[in-house]
């Protein structure tokens, strides 16, 4: 997955997700909004056929917004473990 990004400052990081769909981006939302140090989550996909999300993450100051988003991808990936290993215990 590619990311480009339009802004990065000390409070916000504006970016594009290349071929990612609302199934991710609502996960990476959600998970970024669990940190306490991020007051603006949120994407836009503007046409649903070929549009590309769009993703403003904005902190209050106390952690950067990629250190935000570092943080959501290590809790999105340890929870598709989680889920893996039950799943795999069905087998």
């Amino acid at each position: 997955m590619k990311i480009n990004v339009l802004e990065n400052t000390s409070k916000k990081l504006t970016f594009f997700l290349e071929d990612a769909d609302h199934t991710f981006c609502n996960a990476l939302k959600d998970e970024l909004r669990n940190n306490d140090a991020v007051s603006v989550s949120s994407y836009n996909i503007s046409h649903p056929l070929v549009g590309k999300p769009k993703f403003i993450v904005e902190t209050t100051g106390s952690e950067k917004p990629k250190d935000a988003l570092d943080k959501a991808i290590a809790g999105l990936k340890k929870k598709n473990l989680t889920f893996l290993k039950a799943f795999e215990s069905l087998k």
